[in-house]
């Protein structure tokens, strides 16, 4: 079957309740990564697939997946899974979980979704009696494997989706773990947008004999993303934001953050400039992330500010700009950032702020997707005219310009007074006199007079001894009741 005679899902050999769900959702035409693994997972084939972010992968293994539902319909076992999916986050997971739900509104498969965040216990008594589809991040179902609420040995297909990413997460234990509870007869389908050599290892020894699809060459960018970084110091960046969001094409903006923390301080800056965002990362519960999610997906919000967790788990129609506040220190992200835009054959902006300590960054980005990006050289204070300034917004460790105890933390000259000269050196004395001394305040005492000649009288007759004190202001100290009065000292008489 070659690929240039498919333009229909009807000539996949899909089921017709499948067809129909598809053509309700306005699906009409397969993307080439759906066109070439839907008839080999059909097949009975093991497959890896290597496609960019946002051409459908989602659906290159759940329509097969449903079709084997339908021709081979029978109840599962109890606490068992016909069909298992993998994936790296609990928004990608959800979002895997609704795409079953839509292509299969006809079939209506048993689903049970296992993620973190949210008690265990409900999603325990949603596996008790069984169900034909689990979509699971590799944490919580192992947490379930260990309170023996599921049970994997008969599990028909496997789905690792973002399987690299997985990787990087540090889940290849835990998958490990996963395929040692797997029945050894099943299919097994690895779908990514990149494909290293360590996943290509983990699936040799998982797969047999696989057909291994792409459609694009590795860690391709996607076409319709018009990219661009502009330089700017890292003090610059929070009035360089500002500045981007409040462009008139901004019409919804992801930002990424490199840290959590970093993206709760980008939220609470934009706030004190007058721009509602919301944050999502992993220190935000379940609920949190499903209202910020919910809120932008909405328009509710029109600036969500994500960690790399959300980098494949956000699939939200209408992202025109992704922005990198921080450049990630992982090639392979950047890809998957920016593929958050121009998705479903849409146009987008990806606009990356680089400082001077993440051009290597640069660099290694640039080294992977075999372009030059084009960039903007603009400094962070340059400002639009009208656009509101970043308040209360700082991001860690000192920054050029900062003052702290009226010292510039820059190594700069204080600033020039307005007559244009600068103030005084330090070891010289200030030429600008002294203000005229007021009127003593009313009810204020005077000072009274001290009784007896001052310092410099004595110093005028030669009193002085040995250690060039006044013998005047000597004083002896009285003795206390018991004890020997101080000796006295003597002194030389001077010659």
């Amino acid at each position: 079957m070659k690929e240039s005679y498919l333009t229909s899902f009807n000539e996949l050999g899909l089921a017709e309740p499948i067809l129909k769900a598809l053509a309700e959702a306005n699906h009409t035409t397969p993307t080439p990564i759906q066109i070439q693994a839907v008839p080999q997972v059909l097949a009975g084939r093991d497959l890896i697939g290597i496609a960019q972010t946002g051409t459908g992968k989602t659906a290159a293994f759940a329509l097969p997946i449903l079709q084997h539902l339908v021709t081979n319909r029978f109840r599962p076992e109890r606490r068992s899974a016909r069909a298992l999916v993998l994936s790296p986050t609990r928004e990608l997971s959800g979002q895997i979980l609704e795409s079953f739900r839509l292509y299969g509104k006809h079939v209506r498969p048993s689903t049970a979704l296992a993620i973190g965040g949210v008690p265990i216990g409900r999603q325990a008594r949603a596996l008790a009696g069984g169900v034909d589809v689990l979509v699971a991040t590799p944490g919580r179902l192992v947490d379930l494997l260990e309170n023996n609420a599921v049970r994997l040995d008969m599990v028909e297909v496997l789905v690792l989706d973002e399987a690299d990413q997985m990787l990087d997460m540090g889940f290849i234990h835990a998958i490990r773990a996963i395929c040692a509870r797997l029945p050894a007869k099943r299919r097994n389908l690895f779908f990514s947008a990149t494909m290293p050599r360590e996943i290509e290892k983990l699936a040799d020894s998982l797969l047999t004999n696989p057909v291994r699809v792409a459609v694009t060459p590795v860690a391709k960018t996607a076409d319709r993303v018009e990219q661009k970084v502009m330089f700017t110091d890292r003090a610059g960046k929070p009035n360089l934001l500002v500045e981007l969001l409040s462009e008139p094409d901004m019409d919804r903006a992801l930002v990424f953050s490199r840290t959590k923390h970093g993206a709760d301080r980008v939220v609470k800056g934009l706030a004190g400039a007058g721009i509602a965002a919301e944050a999502i990362h992993g220190n935000k519960s379940q609920p949190q992330r499903e209202r910020a999610l919910a809120a932008f997906r909405q328009g509710v919000v029109k600036v969500l500010v994500a960690t790399d967790i959300a980098a494949r788990g956000i699939d939200v129609p209408g992202v025109s700009h992704v922005i990198n506040y921080d450049l990630p220190n992982v090639p392979e992200s950047y890809v998957h950032r920016i593929g958050r835009t121009a998705r479903a054959g849409r146009e987008g902006i990806a606009v990356s702020l680089c400082d001077g300590e993440e051009r290597a960054f640069l660099r290694d980005i640039e080294r992977l997707i075999k372009i030059t990006i084009p960039s903007v050289d603009r400094r962070g204070e340059s400002r639009r005219e009208g656009a509101p300034r970043l308040e209360g917004f700082r991001s860690d460790g000192p920054r050029e310009g900062d003052r702290r105890d009226g010292v510039r933390r820059d190594g700069g000259r204080p600033p020039r007074g307005p007559a244009g000269e600068r103030g005084p050196r330090e070891g010289e004395r200030s030429a600008r006199p002294f203000p005229p001394r007021g009127p003593r305040p009313e009810g204020r005492p005077e000072r009274a007079p001290q009784d007896g000649p001052r310092r410099d009288e004595f110093r005028a007759e030669g009193h002085r001894h040995e250690g060039g004190r006044p013998d005047a202001v000597r004083r002896e100290a009285p003795a206390r009741e018991g004890q020997r009065p101080p000796r006295r000292r003597s002194y030389r008489a001077a010659p």
